[in-house]
Order: structure tokens, then sequence, then C-alpha cells
């Protein structure tokens, strides 16, 4: 990975860490977008001692922000005009109701708007470093999520793990389409599930996490399919494990992605 640029998200903890720390290693140089400043100072020096790779910067922004997203794309085009790896890692699971700052729930704004908005942005940047990778982390729980256009806010009635696996399966679905509007590009876009690991994510009692696998075993799958040779020309597939996978039947419905890739620009302001 010498002279690979790789971006990752939520990279100050968990699994983003991990996989940070993991790409370092291999000599990339490692742009972490962390919410907190602080921690992510911290887990910049953690990471840089860890492998001896200075190349490891810091970038600040809240994923849940979509304004904030757009300053940070900028700013990373001007210092970043090249970028090799992006890999959108951040997410959030709330027991309750919570609003981003644009007015969308916490969780499709953040494991689905953010990263989609993201990606599009970045794709002069992306294209520019061809063959370039985009890999989205998605999750198992997809499958227990459904597209409802006339609640995608989950107005009505919210539960958590409904809520997640809608934005997980909104992921998935921004996933395949993505990577079929970008083959000609030279950029593949892969999305995984991790596995249930041990994580700083909500939603899971103390006692499980205890039991649970550590990050490093949670980044394999994504450093994978940021690095390994036999997956540079895949593309629009769901990875477990660091093998292909069979995502839920809804995720394939080509009505219903493209509904949502409508409704997707128009809420990150992509288009009027």
């Amino acid at each position: 990975m010498q002279g690979k640029v790789c971006v990752v998200t939520g990279a100050n903890s968990g699994i983003g860490k991990a996989t940070a720390q993991g790409l370092a290693a291999a000599g990339a140089t490692v742009l972490m977008v962390c919410r907190d400043r602080a921690r992510g100072a911290a887990a910049e020096q953690d990471i840089q001692a860890a492998t001896g790779n200075a190349a490891v910067e810091l970038w600040q922004a809240d994923l849940a922000s979509l304004a904030d997203i757009r300053r940070l794309a900028g700013e990373l085009l001007v210092a970043h005009p090249v970028i090799h790896v992006l890999i959108n890692n951040a997410g959030v699971m709330v027991e309750k109701r919570q609003m981003s700052a644009d007015g969308f729930e916490l969780q499709f704004a953040v494991n689905h708007l953010a990263p989609f908005l993201l990606t599009r942005l970045l794709e002069p940047a992306l294209a520019a470093g061809a063959p370039a990778r985009v890999v989205n982390v998605s999750s198992r729980v997809h499958s227990m999520g459904h597209i409802d256009f006339d609640d995608l806010q989950s107005t009505r009635k919210y539960k958590m793990f409904a809520a997640y696996g809608r934005s997980k399966l909104a992921c998935v679905m921004a996933t395949y389409d993505l990577a079929e509007r970008w083959q000609a590009l030279g950029i593949t876009v892969n999305c995984l599930h991790p596995g249930v690991i041990d994580t700083n994510l909500g939603g899971m009692p103390g006692f499980i996490k205890k039991l649970l696998p550590k990050a490093d075993k949670g980044a394999r799958t994504s450093l994978y399919l940021a690095t390994a040779p036999e997956v540079a020309d895949v593309t629009g597939q769901y990875f477990s494990g660091c093998k292909p996978a069979k995502s839920s039947a809804e995720s394939h419905d080509r009505a219903v992605r493209a509904r949502l890739w409508q409704e997707t620009e128009r809420m990150v302001g992509l288009v009027a």
C-alpha cells in the first residue's frame, strides 16, 4: 500500500481504528475522519506509534451534518486530489429516536446519507486514483430492514434494530447502484458485514460485548476489500468473512433501489 492514500471514517476507535492501523502498517497514507478531535488525536498518535508510519492524518468532521460533510470533502479534495481507497466505516446505533443536524433520523443520516454524500463528493479524487476502491461497512442486520418510502425517517414507530437495519439496507443498495454507475471510472464499490464485534456501537449489553471478538477481527474484511489483489476488479458485491455472501432479497429490488437513489440524492442536496 506504499504510495496509496486511504480515507477511513469513524477511525478513532473500534473497527475503524483497527482498519486505519492495518492500512498504516501496510505503508499507506491514512486520513482518519473522526467526530471528536481529542479522541481522534489520541488514536492518531497510537497508530503512528504502533506502526512507525508518520503519514497518518486526523480530519475532524461530524458525519451527522451534511454541511460538515461538504466542508470535509472540499478540504480533502484540495489537500489530497488523488485518493485510492475510501472506507465508509462510521456508524451509529441509538436506542431512542434522535435527529441529525439536518432533521433526519440519526441512524439513517450517519449510516446511509453520510457515506452516500461523502463518496459522491470525493468522486474526482477517486477517479484520479483509479484503480480505486470504495468499501462500505454495512451489517447482516440489513436483512431486518425494509425501505418504507412513507416513513423513511421512522417517525410513526421507532424501533432501534428496524431503523438500523433500514439504514444498513440502504447502504447495501447504494453500493450496488454506485458500483454500476462507476465501473467505467475504474472505481470498485463493495460492502460488507464485519461480524458481531465488541465495539463502541450502542445497542449491545456490556456482558455480551465482553464475549465478542475484538475490533481487529472486525476489520479483516474491510482491509481485505481495500488491499487484496484478488478483489481488485470485484465490484458491486456484499462480503462477510472475506468471502462473497448473499444480501437480502430486497437489496436486489431494482425498482426500490432506483427510487431510493432519487430520494437520497434529494435528501443530501445533490438534486433539487
